[in-house]
């Protein structure tokens, strides 16, 4: 197991990602989430009030 955390493949290192851009990228994925989850939702109430129309 390594213990630096300087990584290790060179397309990493162009990144230059902190930490700060990582805690960005875990919001980002949880506010995709929600959409995911708001257009899932949206899309089975159409189709269910669809079916009752």
């Amino acid at each position: 197991m390594r213990t630096s955390l300087a990584p290790s493949h060179p397309l990493r290192r162009r990144l230059k990602l902190t930490r700060g851009d990582r805690a960005a990228n875990a919001k980002r994925a949880e506010d995709s989430d929600l959409k995911l989850f708001a257009l899932s939702f949206g899309a089975f109430f159409v189709c269910f009030y669809t079916f009752l129309i």
